[in-house]
């Protein structure tokens, strides 16, 4: 049995993960880089990014990453973008244990998945990706959550959900990796255009329109990449894609929002979709896969496209049989 649990970033969603480990019973070490933050949780049992929330008893702050080397499974809490540099900075601490991405998202120049960086950067760890429809106030908390396991080895995915559940956090294990690293990466940038929509006041009508031909979207390429149904319609999947198409909680649904309204975007908060939308563009393009919506977002992303044209770009594309 899994009992000692490492968790590798204390911002929101690392914090919240340690919690929810700490409360399914288990020893959790969490890493911070920044000290303020190690001696916040150490005097306050508290974190600066998720302030009124108590963190269990069971969980320790270090700035150490030597500290985390007695952990049975250690959970990669850092931005997608960021994996490779923490995973190869932990790779010296570790040894042969399931380490489990919970970013959402593809990397840049490689078109890497998180679990493909995991294996290139820490060869003796088994890689897992922990993904679903999940806000980090709310796991903290211990509001009712249930999210996606996935680890091509079945035992391993097996013993992480058990490792990480508890009554209020259910995770679902899984073997279709690719299933659910597309889910979470896709649904970013999707949930970008779902918040520009909404943002432009286009109407309840339109966001309904513009999630149903995402998901399209999203399981067109699931599938050119071997991903399984059930998984794409799962949590990890239409889940997830529901939750961040519909809540300001989401930071990409929020960044969205500023768009269509033209706005800046609220500084220090990252949303993923933003540095996700180019790498899926590109790769599905690779695999012949169609995807105007997040084209239509990587362009206006990258300036090359207003939000207003890029709007006109997908209501006059040629009429055509659902599918």
């Amino acid at each position: 049995m899994i009992q000692r649990i490492a968790v590798i970033g204390a911002g929101a969603w690392g914090t919240a993960l340690a919690n929810a480990a700490a409360r399914g019973g288990r020893d959790v070490t969490l890493w911070a880089r920044d000290p303020a933050t190690v001696a916040s949780i150490a005097a306050k049992r508290e974190s600066p990014r998720l302030p009124g929330v108590k963190l269990d008893d069971r969980v320790a702050a270090t700035g150490a990453l030597a500290d985390v080397a007695h952990a049975e499974a250690v959970l990669l809490a850092v931005p997608a973008q960021h994996l490779r540099v923490a995973a190869t900075a932990l790779r010296p601490h570790l040894r042969a244990v399931p380490l489990v991405s919970c970013a959402k998202g593809i990397e840049r120049g490689t078109h890497r998945f998180m679990t493909e960086v995991i294996a290139e950067s820490v060869t003796q760890a088994t890689s897992a990706q922990l993904s679903g429809p999940s806000f980090a106030t709310d796991v903290a908390r211990g509001l009712p959550t249930a999210v996606t396991l996935a680890c091509t080895d079945e035992a391993t995915a097996a013993a992480l959900a058990r490792a990480l559940g508890s009554p209020t956090f259910r995770p679902y294990h899984t073997t279709d990796v690719r299933g659910v690293e597309i889910g979470g990466a896709a649904k970013n940038v999707l949930a970008i255009a779902a918040g520009i929509v909404q943002g432009r006041r286009l109407g309840a009508s339109a966001t309904a329109a513009l999630t149903t031909r995402g998901f399209a979207e999203l399981a067109r390429f699931g599938s050119a990449l071997g991903a399984r149904s059930e998984t794409l319609t799962g949590l990890s999947g239409l889940g997830d894609l529901i939750l961040t198409c519909t809540s300001p909680q989401s930071r990409n649904f929020s960044l969205g929002i500023a768009l269509g309204e033209g706005r800046a975007p609220q500084q220090g908060k990252l949303a993923e979709g933003a540095f996700t939308a180019g790498a899926l563009v590109e790769l599905a393009q690779q695999k012949g896969v169609e995807m105007p919506i997040a084209t239509a977002v990587a362009a206006v992303l990258d300036e090359k496209l207003s939000v207003d044209a890029a709007i006109e770009s997908l209501l006059t594309r040629p009429f055509r049989a659902e599918g």
